[in-house]
């Protein structure tokens, strides 16, 4: 399943997270690629565990945490520390597929990625190319969104980054370890979820249905969980 998430970040927490980022000092973006990932990237990355990341990706997950739709859809268990890149000049990253695995560099966090994310904080008028292709098995998605928006999807599809031929792309990326470990059941608890933040608007959230349904949603969740 994917999933635009808007506004995960205003406009004003965007300028802020600029500010910080673009004052620091970036890296070759293979700093954290594996074998196949460096064949294929050219970007560059702000170095993980540096302040200007620690700061920026703490605004990330602290808005991550205020935003239902993304702890519905994701049912995140554990979010990865948020990393940046920025791609300008030509720089691009070809199809590939992230690490079922991904650990921090200093070690203290090791999930197993079911969930891919990339939080744009450029907007799409001031760089030309820059586009998320996310394959699945409807066909190629195509991908650029508003700063402060986010795209969330499967990290078991191939994807890449197009050329950036004109201007910068600044986004955050990071990896989702969710309680719900399949996709299908994932999304099916997150339809059922929406439906039921739908129907208690129109019957009123102590509507025997409505609460008999609440239940199903939660038994299933305690079916499946992995905690």
């Amino acid at each position: 399943m994917m999933l635009h998430i808007p506004e995960v970040l205003t406009k004003a927490q965007v300028a802020e997270l600029r500010a910080a980022i673009d004052a620091a000092d970036w890296i070759d973006g293979n700093a954290t690629s594996g074998t196949q990932s460096a064949l294929a990237k050219r970007n560059e990355q702000l170095p993980e565990g540096s302040a200007a990341a620690r700061f920026a990706g703490g605004k990330i997950l602290d808005a991550l945490s205020h935003s239902p739709l993304f702890v519905t859809a994701a049912l995140p268990q554990t979010v990865f520390p948020p990393l940046f890149n920025r791609y300008g000049g030509g720089q691009t990253f070809a199809t590939h597929i992230d690490n079922s695995i991904r650990q921090s560099r200093d070690g203290s966090v090791r999930i197993r990625s079911d969930l891919s994310a990339t939080l744009f904080l450029t907007e799409p008028e001031d760089y030309d190319g820059g586009e998320l292709l996310v394959e699945d098995t409807y066909g190629v998605h195509e991908v650029k969104l508003p700063a402060g928006d986010l795209i969330l999807y499967p990290a078991s599809s191939l994807h890449q980054v197009t050329p950036v031929t004109r201007g910068a792309r600044t986004s955050s990326f990071f990896w989702i370890q969710s309680m719900i470990r399949d996709d299908a059941r994932r999304a099916l608890l997150f339809q059922m979820d929406i439906a039921i933040q739908q129907l208690s608007l129109k019957v009123g959230a102590g509507a025997p249905e409505l609460v008999s349904l609440t239940g199903t949603y939660h038994n299933l969740l305690r079916m499946w969980a992995e905690v």
